[in-house]
């Protein structure tokens, strides 16, 4: 019995991976294909503490090489899958949506078809809140009416989606959709909000903020959101539903900056910007269905979360200095 992480040198997928391997004796695949969306060291330093660890199986490979997912699959007897990976950021899909197309919606497709053929007992495709879109009432539910996505990288998530649920009502893949809301805390990646303002303010440059902060993101923890997808690994009465992980507490950009000044004891320098098209105004989980079917309850704030956060942000940056 295996179990597979895609994406499995990223953020989330390393802190899961970690947490696996303290919990029982199963073997881990991790998978990821290093791309240079952000530098590869960053994520090569992720895997350190267990790529040599025997009960994990190292593999560079794209999860949109179908022949190879299906030998991976055969050779690895591969029985729970957790699809972190995929081409990830609203800004950048504006810009080239086709990597979104081909990764978020193909790569996943060529998962689902390996994982038709063979005896999976949980597969767990990790979409994303952007799927929600344009005209959905926050605090956002899980069976309530989606709006149109705001970016191609929220529709390339919602096709995703799409096909995993048809993958599950045609085949039987126990497919799990699961909603993230921002979720942050140490290995965050380096282009997104909370690391590009750490960096700014310690480095006494420019804050870019975009419209007037008063955007508003519902901040989940990585320990929270992982505890979640352990639960719905195993949990009964989830497979075939669309699951929110988030922490029901949404925060304005501007406190996020208030709250690093204090974290960090320096004041941030801001620029103010147009606002960028793509953006929601508000992401905010309906975290009922979540605590019903997995028991899901965070337990981290956002200010400690924050603290947490820039503790290892700055050990980082001294250790790559």
């Amino acid at each position: 019995m295996a179990v597979l992480v895609t994406g499995g040198a990223g953020f989330i997928g390393s802190r899961l991976i970690e947490r696996l391997l303290r919990r029982d004796d199963a073997q881990i695949v991790c998978l990821d294909n290093y791309n240079d969306y952000y530098a590869p060291a960053l994520k090569h330093a992720n895997v350190a503490g267990f790529e040599t660890d025997p009960r994990v199986r190292m593999v560079e490979c794209s999860f949109g090489d179908a022949a190879a997912m299906r030998r991976l699959f055969d050779e690895a007897e591969i029985e729970f899958v957790v699809h972190l990976g995929g081409y990830a950021g609203v800004r950048y899909s504006l810009e080239n949506p086709f990597p979104y197309v081909e990764h978020n919606v193909g790569g996943t497709t060529s998962l689902l078809e390996a994982a038709r053929h063979h005896s999976v007992r949980r597969f767990l495709l990790i979409s994303s809140s952007t799927v929600y879109g344009r005209y959905a009432v926050a605090p956002f539910q899980e069976d309530a009416p989606l709006g149109v996505p705001l970016s191609p990288y929220g529709a390339s998530k919602r096709a995703a989606e799409l096909m995993g649920f048809t993958y599950h009502d045609l085949y039987r893949v126990p497919v799990v959709c699961i909603r993230p809301f921002s979720i942050f805390g140490p290995r965050l990646r380096p282009d997104l909000a909370l690391s590009i303002f750490a960096a700014a303010i310690l480095d006494g440059k420019r804050l870019p903020l975009f419209g007037d902060g008063s955007i508003r993101r519902d901040f989940t923890y990585i320990d929270d959101f992982c505890d979640g997808l352990e639960s719905a690994l195993t949990a009964d009465g989830v497979v075939g539903e669309a699951v929110n992980l988030g922490h029901d507490e949404p925060i304005a950009v501007r406190q996020v900056i208030t709250t690093l000044e204090e974290v960090l004891g320096k004041k941030a320098e801001v620029e103010r910007l147009p606002e960028k098209p793509g953006e929601m105004p508000v992401t905010h989980a309906d975290l009922a269905k979540a605590k019903r079917l997995l028991g899901y309850r965070p337990k981290t704030s956002f200010v400690d979360g924050v603290r947490r956060f820039c503790d290892w942000f700055i050990a980082s940056r001294a250790a790559h200095q």
